[in-house]
């Protein structure tokens, strides 16, 4: 008979040792956490939307592992695009073999390359181009005044099924609307489509007031913390660095030290990253030099992952959906490695 949990037993049978270890605890521990009732805000970074990360986080967000997000305009817009251009996309395998011919060949097939596949112009920024911007157009005439990402959950909501090449059960924006889950785009401006509703603005068709800043994201976020969380807490899964990250875990001594009120610490902390540690990056930064700055405490349970979140990530939401499905069987592989694991550091003291 076929096992219902594959992928948490394959994890828990040979990853034993360095990076494979730490996934296997993270994965253990997420689930520890949101079967005791915690919850777990996720920080997207890098360009994983066009990795088709959707695949397992779309699923996951709908299985209710995941209960607020903090991602990069890119990765906001790119799970847009995966839904409207899917079949568009083309995939260059052979990238690291390129030379700038290739890449000007590809440029004027007007297509964007990510690494190893690549965005179509026409079929995803322009396509969308042609809805996102009569939005802001009219929210101008208006008054009206939105967050970043409220244009596009509206926009995903409303988009005819005519109109996807993608599975919708694969975006995770879509989910995320559905779920009217809360999420922050902190650096938004740095998108494609931040630098388009920048030109509109340069053109006067469009006032930048319409959309709410930065500051504004974050002190909504006070709010959503503190309700985020009530009960057992809400841990803080980071995928990559950057802003995606660093903007939501700052919340935490913000309430502190700004607002001078109580707060709850994060409850949880994991990175994937395949930046190694060095001077001054955040990225590289390990989680105790996070409780320096009192986003961290020394009981937090923490993690990191040193290597390709592209990877990583889908197998540990592939394990935790596996445990969301088949709890009392979930529970069970992961007593049975622990104990395999106390056996082992037992036998080297």
């Amino acid at each position: 008979m076929a096992s219902k949990l594959p992928v948490l037993e394959f994890i828990a049978r040979n990853y034993r040792n360095f990076n494979a270890r730490a996934t296997r605890d993270a994965t253990f521990s997420y689930w520890d956490h949101v079967k005791g009732g915690g919850r777990m805000y996720l920080a997207m970074a890098g360009a994983m939307s066009s990795a088709q990360l959707g695949i397992t986080l779309a699923p996951a967000i709908r299985a209710g592992l995941v209960h607020g997000l903090s991602v990069t305009g890119a990765n906001l817009e790119e799970s847009l695009f995966r839904l409207v251009a899917h079949d568009s996309y083309k995939d260059f395998p052979e990238y690291r073999y390129f030379t700038k011919k290739d890449d000007t060949r590809i440029l004027k097939q007007r297509m964007r390359r990510v690494t190893d596949t690549s965005i179509p112009e026409d079929d995803a920024f322009r396509a969308v181009e042609k809805i996102l911007v009569p939005m802001w157009k009219k929210a101008s005439r208006d008054g009206d005044r939105r967050f970043w990402h409220e244009y596009f959950y509206d926009l995903v909501r409303k988009l005819p099924r005519s109109k996807f090449e993608g599975d919708p059960r694969e975006c995770w924006l879509l989910e995320a609307a559905k779920a009217k889950l809360p999420i922050v785009v902190p650096g938004h401006e740095d998108s494609t489509f931040g630098n388009i509703f920048a030109s509109h603005v340069k053109y006067g068709d469009c006032g930048a007031g319409i959309v709410k800043s930065g500051i504004e994201y974050m002190a909504q976020f006070y709010d959503d913390y503190k309700r985020l969380s009530t009960g057992r807490g809400i841990g803080f899964f980071q995928i990559g660095g950057g802003i995606a990250g660093d903007f939501p875990i700052c919340v935490v001594p913000s309430i502190k030290y700004d607002l001078q009120e109580p707060v709850k610490p994060w409850a949880w902390f994991c990175q994937i990253s395949d930046s190694t540690t060095s001077y001054g990056s955040y990225s590289g930064a390990t989680p105790n030099e996070k409780i320096t700055w009192d986003k961290l405490t020394e009981r937090t349970p923490m993690f990191v992952v040193e290597s390709d979140a592209t990877i990583v990530a889908p197998l540990m939401f592939s394990a935790l959906l596996e445990c969301k499905a088949h709890p009392k069987a979930a529970d069970r592989i992961i007593q049975a490695s622990r104990a395999e694991s106390r056996r082992s550091l037992a036998r080297t003291r």
